[in-house]
């Protein structure tokens, strides 16, 4: 690895290169537990474009694995170190470089935060939709990686839904533009759309342009209280089947609410063993009407309570609940964390297959969920040090991905494949798809450089 080192330090600025081990075992992984990691040979710091042009070339040339990463928010071990790998920190190119409010659209660099961008784009009447719940560490070129959602995604989209144009640095260090600033165009193949969600193993992203929307009006919040995940997930069907799309549709489970008030001591786990949070942001007479539509929903479900809330202190409250979730469950211990999605008539069935996985390997399981969109999130609670749990787990989890796929659904609604999800990855695409998948990679990705081993690697 002499020549890869020597190749890096004579085209780095000063600073950029680092070699200390305990300063790299920082940025070996990301945050699922039990996804493997190796030993770094190189972390470097990118400040632009050109450097990551120069380390593409030099992994290319010394045949050395290339492992980009943001802030290391992931729950997929997709940014996780490779024996001798290069890895290539993107958490420095974090300026946002224009906000077009004519256009309404972003370009921004790969390491910006995205409430950081959410902010800068309301000071001009503007918003950027996407928000997964590690938006204040998250970035854009994380979330592009991974296609990232969140709440609003059942109205909005996912990250991929805003992306209008990429700069890349793919090949042997070539930096290219993929997409346009237009509105709309069609010309050719649409490989920046190729490029979202691909994370990391078709080339380095270095600047994004994204499409934006008009600031939106206020939202008006629904609560419901339910005893079981079944009624909750029947709740959640009844308001896609009505016809109504929601800015939020989530849902959280007992064990979650326990966790929150055993941290926060916010009494929710007193008044339900599951909860579901709607919003509507239609302005005017259109959006109440349909906040009123939704509660009838909710009670006619079974939910044991159900109403608007009652003030925005409250209703921000609730939602603040659900952010806390996952923290909360974490402070109790191991969490390995699933991420499915299922067709939204299948969301109650999927929730009751959950609670069986639960039951027949021993695993208690937290559940929240963007339950609008069909995006669940099991979260599998493991004691520390407990080998045959982690077993259990390991089952529970294979299990849920099954159980996914056989109802029509996916092994991931936007956590990425990574390397924890191989295995399901295969289970959901044919033979022949996965081919294609692996032909793609080949023609971007010549040197076979680009994160290798994650999404289409061998699962361990």
């Amino acid at each position: 690895m002499g020549g890869l080192l020597r190749s890096l330090r004579g085209g780095l600025p000063a600073g950029r290169l680092v070699t200390d081990p305990d300063v790299m075992s920082g940025y070996a992984h990301d945050r699922a537990r039990w996804a493997p990691h190796g030993t770094p040979v190189a972390l470097v710091r990118a400040g632009s474009a050109e450097d990551v042009r120069t380390v593409v070339a030099a992994c290319a040339e010394h045949g050395a694995p290339l492992v980009p990463r943001g802030a290391g928010t992931g729950l997929s071990g997709g940014a996780n170190a490779l024996d001798g790998c290069v890895l290539l920190s993107l958490e420095e190119m974090d300026e946002i470089l224009e906000i077009d409010p004519v256009e309404r659209l972003a370009v921004v660099q790969p390491g910006v935060v995205d409430d950081a961008l959410r902010m800068a784009c309301a000071e001009r009447g503007l918003w950027f939709p996407p928000d997964p719940a590690g938006s204040s560490r998250s970035t854009i070129g994380g979330n592009v990686a991974t296609n990232a959602g969140g709440v609003c995604c059942v109205k909005y989209g996912a990250t991929g839904d805003h992306v209008l144009a990429v700069e890349a640095v793919v090949g042997r260090g070539e930096i290219v533009r993929l997409g346009r600033r237009t509105a709309r165009g069609v010309a050719g193949y649409d490989l920046c759309a190729l490029m979202v969600g691909s994370e990391g193993t078709l080339g380095v992203v270095t600047e994004v342009t994204l499409r934006l929307r008009s600031a939106r009006a206020p939202e008006r919040t629904i609560v419901g209280y339910f005893d079981d995940l079944g009624s909750a997930g029947a709740a959640a069907a009844a308001v896609t089947a009505a016809g109504i799309v929601p800015s939020a549709l989530e849902l959280v489970d007992r064990h979650c609410l326990r966790a929150v008030d055993a941290w926060r001591d916010m009494g929710l786990s007193a008044d339900a063993n599951v909860l579901l949070l709607g919003r509507t942001d239609l302005p005017g007479p259109a959006g109440e009407e349909e906040a009123d539509a939704m509660v009838r929903l909710f009670r006619d479900a079974g939910a044991t309570w159900s109403d608007r809330s009652a003030d925005e202190p409250e209703a921000e409250s609730l939602f603040t609940a659900r952010l806390l979730a996952y923290p909360a469950l974490e402070r109790l211990g191991p969490v390995l964390t699933e991420d499915v999605r299922v067709p939204r008539a299948r969301v109650a069935e999927m929730l009751t297959r959950i609670e069986a996985a639960s039951d027949e390997h021993g695993v208690p399981i937290a559940i929240i969920a963007h339950a609008g969109d069909g995006n669940l999130h099991p979260l599998l609670l493991v004691p520390p040090d407990d080998a045959d749990a982690r077993r259990r787990a390991g089952r529970a989890f294979d299990r849920i991905v099954a159980d996914a796929v056989a109802l029509g659904g996916t092994v991931t609604g936007e956590h990425g494949v990574g390397l924890v999800k191989r295995r399901g990855l295969r289970a959901e695409m044919s033979p022949p798809v996965l081919a294609l998948h692996r032909a793609v990679k080949d023609a971007l990705d010549p040197a076979g450089v680009f994160n290798p081993g994650k999404i289409l690697g061998e699962p361990g």
